[in-house]
């Protein structure tokens, strides 16, 4: 099946390059290029895109507002509903942006100076409807505004539905564990984690993984700080 993936940056020689070399792809298709917020809107829209490149600082529009419309027009209040995944795109690992992206329903961030060979596997994993938080600069980045007082925490009940395995699952996906790491901790199948996380997932009407690191940071599963040596 061919990913269908709509760029947006407010710069045209940003959105060249990265259609040059996503066209390098057979599995990927550059559907089109918007330079605003506004215009990604409509754009998502009319083209029904499987992952959106969303850059964060654009003009009229930027990408957290459009990305939270994007995906709050498409989802509301139906989890089960399809819709686009959203990247976000930053020049900067640190943006104070990206984690309130993260919260509003985007499945990862990239950076733009990322290789081609990293671009199209971050485009494969995140339209396989998984969440691009591996690296390691991504949980540092979410512990760092998950610590700050004036975040949301999560209210108790939201988690109340889960088991204690389920918790544990919960904790490990916010470590940025992926299913296989998670089964080797557990001693478990990477199957069986794999039926756990989509069980959690479920559960607290998460879209993906990105949205259970923010769950758990916000209800205190994960404790924010350095990464361990």
């Amino acid at each position: 099946m061919t990913i269908r993936v709509l760029i947006v940056d407010d710069q045209a020689l940003v959105r060249a390059g990265f259609r040059v070399l996503l066209d390098t792809a057979d599995d990927i298709e550059v559907v089109g290029e918007a330079e605003n917020g506004e215009e990604a809107i409509l754009a998502a829209h009319d083209l029904s895109p499987d992952v959106i490149l969303m850059d964060i600082r654009m003009p009229k529009m930027d990408g957290l507002e459009a990305t939270r419309r994007i995906l709050g027009d498409v989802h509301g209040t139906d989890t089960d509903a399809t819709g686009p995944r959203v990247l976000v795109l930053t020049t900067f690992d640190a943006d104070t942006y990206v984690y309130e992206a993260l919260r509003v329903g985007a499945s990862g961030f990239l950076l733009k100076d990322t290789d081609t060979a990293q671009l199209i596997q971050a485009v494969r994993v995140v339209a396989d409807g998984e969440a691009l938080l591996a690296p390691s600069v991504t949980k540092r980045l979410i512990a760092e505004f998950a610590s700050r007082p004036e975040v949301r925490r999560a209210r108790p009940k939201e988690l109340d539905s889960l088991t204690e395995r389920e918790r544990e699952i919960l904790t490990l996906v916010a470590s940025g564990l992926s299913n296989q790491e998670i089964a080797e901790a557990l001693f478990i199948s990477p199957a069986t984690a794999k039926t756990h996380v989509s069980r959690v997932m479920m559960k607290l009407q998460a879209r993906d993984r990105a949205q259970l690191v923010v769950m758990a940071y916000e209800a205190g599963l994960v404790v924010p700080g350095p990464e361990p040596t």
